[in-house]
């Protein structure tokens, strides 16, 4: 029991527990009790109703002296040595954990895990190489520096840096367009000269790209952007990667047949690709197939038995390099290139090359393509960490993996690597370890977009669950398959935000009824023993109340309470000119009779009797004519006329309400005004701090609108309606 010194009665919290089960073992009594317990659980709270003004005036806020500008850049350029250590643990990860490295427990798995990984690396890097339109040896370099800086300054633990379909084949997309095949001299599939100009001018678009993503990642990252992940929904990330895999597969077709046709980027590029595919399957080099679709089964088998038995091997088979094994020991052997013209990659540099500067002047005309390709590459990398990182109980820096991965795409260009994030099945393969010719390859990329394509599922998946993120789905799928990579990313958030819009402009709409002898309100529509209050009705939306919402949250108000203002004025202003004009009726008639009375040659008794009769028997409305406008009171008139509602109160719940604007400020006091209008008292019910401090800057409250129909909550709403409706009863009964 505590007293509050405001005069008002006691708050009261009573647990009543009854206990009545009979007793056979520890074990049994134990449940029971539990059963008991849940069933006989009680809660009593005795307190006074509470509005805004009422609660505000008995807490006291805590005195808080807001910092000004100057005071809080001094704080925040402030140093101490553990804030200097901080920072440099932050900015550098492997610094804390590194020193606590447990050895014995980690070093063997992690060596296992590193060469799994990197023997997935290695073919994966050349096929992906052959992706984004540069020599194979590059997706080496792309598998090793940006590796080797990851390890610095990521935050996973997990997750294994370096190529990935998806990414090189958007890069593929803009060196394409940039360097088109009519620029490349040599035969359209070749790849083996490294050192011509035209493949040096290709890998430097791609390494610029890399440099200028990589800049966006880390400027990103330092502005503490790491947030924008949030706008890339798993649906559109899921169709859009889904789309990508379709990208993919048509481009890796021509290796495949051994067709010779042109790359194609931009809008309609998978049509273009597949129509020039066709155009020439005449020309299949019978040997190319063979040796692809071989590829194919072999990397299928083996991905199938890694999968059955990963808990009894102690690592993958790594079927991608075994088959590259086998591929480039048939092919020598066979000498495929000469005698069935099957194209190969030939020879591969050894070492590694001089750093170099990227090429500036190519900023401006991939500028856009850089910003996608920067905001999907952070999107995969942190997905893929925050699934590992919940799964083995430690937590990663988002802006943190922005500035990892700005920091592997920009230095890494300089020696001549082109974009890379995090890559989906060697991630997998080094977190479950513990830690040549172009066809081969094209079955290996084939081959590794199988988890993609599996991604086809989610349309009965989201069908069954939400239509709204199967529309995410379709659209990114469709936007990034017809109009390309880089526009379809752009079309697919923006109807993503879209979408958000829609759930908020049209949210669902509630009237919420008491479970008697409780203080819970449920939907009186959805239950039936919720009950309605006589002369209330509580009013939910499950959105907040905004420019594009304010519109419907009114009708949907009138609808649901069945009580409409405008209505019901209407019909009040068109009762009283109907009565207005009976009674200039009444008056014109009593005109008449007098003036007949004047005229008349009869007797005086006889005119008096007209007189008479004139004056008293013309009913207008159920009074006489003599009761003249003047003659009726305005609650006669109200009773008669007036069209009247059963509505006393109406109770706002604003429960599910996270912010309001001036747009939804200025119809909640339009809702307001128009309401006591027909005499029904609004009030507002559960609302936030947040939004109460909205409201108050928006200058809500004034001298008509107080603080007073504010409640804490729908409960004592409620009972707040019912005693001011009692008293008005009363009122009016003395009266």
């Amino acid at each position: 029991m505590s007293s509050i010194s405001t005069g008002f009665s006691v708050e009261t919290l009573e647990l009543l527990v009854f206990s009545s089960c009979s007793v056979r073992s520890t074990m049994e009594h134990a449940q029971e009790h539990e059963a008991c317990l849940e069933q006989t659980q009680r809660y009593c709270v005795e307190r006074p109703i509470y509005n805004q003004e009422l609660l505000q005036g008995q807490l006291h806020r805590r005195e808080r002296t807001p910092q000004t500008l100057r005071q809080r850049i001094a704080h925040s350029c402030r140093c101490s040595s553990k804030k200097a250590k901080s920072h440099l643990y932050g900015f550098l990860p492997i610094l804390k954990w590194l020193p606590r490295y447990p050895v014995r427990a980690y070093l063997l798995g992690d060596i296992i895990s590193g060469i799994s990984t990197g023997v997935m690396q290695l073919p994966q890097g050349l096929a992906y190489a052959l992706l984004a339109a540069v020599p194979p040896v590059f997706g080496l370099y792309s598998s090793f520096y940006p590796v080797f800086l990851y390890t610095f300054f990521g935050t996973s633990k997990h997750i294994s840096i370096g190529t990935f379909a998806v990414i090189s084949m958007m890069v593929g997309g803009v060196v394409v367009r940039q360097v088109p095949d009519e620029m490349i001299s040599v035969g359209y599939n070749s790849t083996n000269i490294t050192d011509s100009p035209e493949y040096t001018k290709r890998v430097q678009v791609a390494v610029t790209l890399a440099f200028l993503s990589g800049i966006i990642q880390l400027c990103l990252g330092l502005l503490r952007f790491g947030f924008v992940a949030i706008y890339l929904t798993e649906p559109l990330v899921r169709g859009f990667t889904t789309a990508a895999a379709v990208h993919v597969f048509t481009s890796q077709l021509k290796y495949l047949l051994g067709i010779k046709t042109n790359r194609y980027s931009g809008p309609l590029s998978v049509v273009y690709s597949i129509a020039a595919v066709l155009s020439k399957i005449t020309t299949t080099n019978i040997a190319a197939l063979i040796v692809g679709l071989t590829c194919i089964v072999l990397l299928l088998i083996g991905k199938e038995i890694n999968f059955r038995f990963k808990k009894k091997l102690p690592v993958p088979i790594p079927m991608e390099i075994i088959v590259v094994l086998i591929g480039t020991g048939v092919s020598a052997g066979m000498n495929l290139n000469e005698s069935y013209r099957v194209d190969i990659v030939g020879n591969i540099p050894q070492g590694l090359r001089a750093p170099a500067v990227p090429d500036i002047q190519l900023i401006p005309a991939i500028f856009v393509d850089a910003i996608a390709i920067a905001i999907v590459g952070f999107s995969m990398a942190v997905s893929m960490a925050k699934i590992f990182a919940l799964k083995h109980g430690y937590t990663i820096d988002g802006n943190q993996e922005l500035i990892a991965l700005g920091i592997c795409n920009s230095v890494g260009s300089f020696f001549q690597s082109f974009s890379i994030t995090c890559s989906m099945s060697r991630s997998l393969v080094q977190e479950s370890t513990g830690g040549k010719t172009q066809t081969v390859l094209a079955a290996i990329v084939m081959v590794n977009l199988k988890g993609m394509f599996k991604q086809f599922g989610d349309v009965a998946h989201f069908w069954r669950t939400s239509k709204i993120e199967l529309a995410i789905w379709v659209v990114a799928f469709v936007a990034s398959l017809f109009l390309g990579l880089d526009y379809g990313l752009l079309t697919a958030v923006a109807f993503a935000m879209i979408t958000v819009i829609y759930r908020t402009q049209s949210p669902q709409y509630r009237i919420l009824g008491w479970i008697p002898d409780t203080d819970i309100y449920c939907d009186v529509e959805e239950y039936e023993e919720v009950k309605e209050y006589p002369g209330i009705k509580i009013f939910q939306a499950n959105a907040s109340l905004y420019f594009a919402n304010s519109e419907s949250y009114t009708s949907a108000l009138k609808k649901k309470t069945g009580v409409d203002p405008c209505a019901i004025l209407a019909a009040r202003r068109k009762a009283q000119k109907r009565h207005a004009r009976e009674i200039k009726a009444a008056d014109e008639l009593r005109k008449k009779a007098v003036l007949k009375l004047v005229n008349s040659s009869s007797n005086d008794m006889e005119a008096s009797v007209k007189h008479e009769i004139a004056n008293e028997e013309l009913p207008v409305n159920g009074k006489f004519a003599d009761a003249s406008a003047q003659d009726v009171s305005p609650e006669e008139h109200e009773h008669f006329v007036e069209p009247k509602t059963n509505i006393h109160s109406l109770i706002l719940d604003f429960t599910p309400v996270n912010f309001v604007d001036s747009v939804g400020v200025k119809t909640l006091k339009s809702i307001i005004k128009e309401y006591k209008e027909v005499d029904v008292s609004v009030c507002i019910a559960s609302c936030s701090d947040p939004v109460t401090k909205e409201l108050t800057r928006l200058n809500f409250f004034d001298n008509a609108t107080t603080r007073e129909l504010l409640f804490h909550s729908v409960h004592d709403a409620a009972l707040a309606c019912q005693a001011k409706h009692r008293a008005a009863s009363w009122n009016d009964f003395d009266l």
